[in-house]
């Protein structure tokens, strides 16, 4: 691939949000995300993923068939081999997220994928070899800035998605936002106590 060639190849929208349990669940099996994370390179036919995820194509095929069904992948372009058409699949969006309040919670569905906890398993690797880049930081701050915050961090995600695809490693780029229940707090100063009648000494 060129280096400046656009990131995937084929149009797509920039987010989707997941709002069924049939596309939860499509998106909570291993295998479908590894393939729909080779998708943000480029189109590809089920035997191009069969070959890169090392997998029968029959069971590729299913997967495909699974996210296809679930409005996740779609056909992007065909293209006819002698008398065969192979089908490119592309991802509906670049981003899938779930909507507040609309998390899986019936004891049917799969669990929602949580993505530090494949991040800490991805990054083991990296981890033992003395390559991985991380941080992680804790800020005492009301819900709407956390809001704000995970809002500006959203263009990074995208234009992370976007790079120009080269060179032979795969790199990994997790962010995570989320409220800890048992973190200690000191308690307020005497002008938060001022200023915020509501505040009691902790």
């Amino acid at each position: 691939m060129a280096i400046n060639s656009p990131v995937p190849d084929y149009d797509l929208e920039d987010t989707l949000e997941l709002t069924t349990a049939e596309q939860v669940r499509a998106i909570s099996d291993p295998l479908r995300t590894t393939i729909l994370g080779l998708l943000h390179e480029r189109a590809a036919t089920v035997t191009e993923l069969a070959t890169a995820v090392k997998r029968p194509k029959s069971t590729v095929a299913h997967h495909v068939k699974v996210l296809a069904d679930a409005g996740i992948l779609r056909v992007v372009r065909t293209r006819r081999v002698r008398a065969i058409e192979e089908r490119y699949y592309g991802r509906a969006a670049r981003m899938f997220y779930y909507g507040l309040g609309r998390r899986s919670t019936s004891a049917q569905d799969p669990p929602d994928p949580n993505d530090l906890e494949v991040a800490a398993k991805e990054s083991e690797g990296a981890y033992d070899a003395g390559q991985l880049r991380s941080f992680i930081r804790h800020a005492r701050i009301p819900e709407e800035r956390a809001a704000e915050f995970w809002r500006r961090v959203m263009p990074i995600i995208h234009e992370f998605d976007k790079l120009p695809r080269s060179g032979d490693t795969t790199y990994g780029f997790t962010v995570g936002l989320f409220p800890i229940f048992d973190y200690p707090t000191l308690p307020p100063t005497a002008t938060e106590a001022e200023e915020d009648p509501s505040i009691t000494e902790r």
